[in-house]
């Protein structure tokens, strides 16, 4: 039997991987009116949009990409860039919950795209640009002035960052501000008055804006420091708990710690206790949290929750918006932290 000829038959039934001409065979109508139909072209009545569109979910179609890029130059994806060995499991599945949630009814699809700690961290951005791989990129981990976020902007390359870096361009962040003055206000609140921050590193954006909430709401309320810079977020979780007994079985010792992940948390709480200490009596700890796992650990911390999913909603709209043609300037946005959470029994 001719090639073509079989192509053409497992076309029509269904064999082969769905096409418009599929679409057409099963509905009966031509290759250009099933294009259209979904694209949600106006010319084409809201019935038969409805019912192409319903065959296509049926069958599984899925536009060709290598089609769609040579007849539009776009690819139809979005590249979320991960460092595999710095983001924890928790923020990576919100974040593309979150993206995907969004770009489900767009012709979007995500891809991730990992690195380790031993790369640069511009190097899976370059690859992207230069192999046109993604029409959009989210990055996160951002430093102030960060190169990638200059290397895209230079190259005129659609993206947002989880985090702000000080140039012009779409992001969504936390108020990391607000929520280390929250909890220091708080912490003052319940009689602490020495208290340690347990900061992110050093070189990202939001350690400055951490920093300044802790030190601004400690000089408000009268409270004062005890330094705790030996470690950031990014240590082990053994190096934590080390430090955290060592600095405990002083004699001027924290009693109250700000701690900037959950994860780190936990090791706080153990170092705690390995000093003879007891948390809720002798210390409390107020942690950002973006999951209820904390207070299944110990009911005694004190939490402030981050959004994560809704971080990656935000990010996907922002780099949608400027695909579309939005200023990338009017694409940012900030979240507030919601008051630092005691544990509440439930209902």
């Amino acid at each position: 039997m001719d090639r073509h000829q079989t192509e053409k038959d497992d076309e029509a039934s269904g064999l082969g991987r769905p096409t418009l001409k599929t679409l057409a065979f099963m509905t009966g109508l031509g290759v250009t009116t099933v294009s259209r139909a979904l694209k949600d072209a106006p010319e084409i009545g809201a019935e038969t949009r409805r019912r192409v569109q319903l065959v296509a979910k049926q069958i599984g179609y899925r536009p060709n990409r290598a089609g769609v890029r040579l007849r539009t130059g776009k690819t139809n994806v979005i590249s979320l860039v991960l460092n595999t060995e710095r983001e924890i499991m928790s923020f990576v599945s919100d974040i593309i919950y979150g993206v995907s949630e969004v770009i489900a009814d767009t012709p979007y699809h995500l891809i991730v795209t990992p690195y380790s700690r031993t790369q640069d961290p511009l190097d899976p951005i370059r690859y992207l640009v230069e192999t046109g791989s993604a029409d959009g990129v989210i990055i996160s981990r951002t430093q102030p002035n960060d190169p990638r976020a200059r290397y895209m902007l230079e190259r005129g390359i659609p993206f947002a960052t989880h985090g702000r870096t000080g140039l012009i361009h779409p992001y969504h962040d936390f108020d990391n501000y607000a929520f280390a003055a929250d909890s220091v206000r708080h912490l003052a609140g319940i009689g602490r008055r020495r208290l340690a921050l347990l900061a992110p590193p050093v070189e990202l954006t939001y350690h400055s804006h951490t920093l300044d909430g802790f030190t601004d709401a400690l000089s408000e309320v009268g409270a004062s420091e005890i330094p705790f810079n030996t470690v950031s977020v990014d240590h082990s979780i053994e190096q934590i708990r080390m430090r955290t007994a060592q600095l405990m079985r002083r004699d001027v010792r924290p009693d109250g710690f700000v701690s900037s992940a959950a994860a780190a948390t936990l090791a706080i709480v153990a170092g705690i206790e390995d000093a003879g200490l007891k948390l809720g009596r002798d210390v409390d700890v107020v942690s950002k949290q973006s999951s209820d796992l904390l207070h299944l650990f110990r009911r005694e911390l004190l939490v402030v929750n981050e959004n994560f999913r809704l971080a990656g909603a935000e990010l996907a709209r922002s780099v949608l918006g400027w695909i579309g043609g939005a200023a990338p300037g009017s694409l940012q946005s900030l979240s507030k932290p919601t008051g630092v959470l005691a544990y509440r029994p439930p209902d």
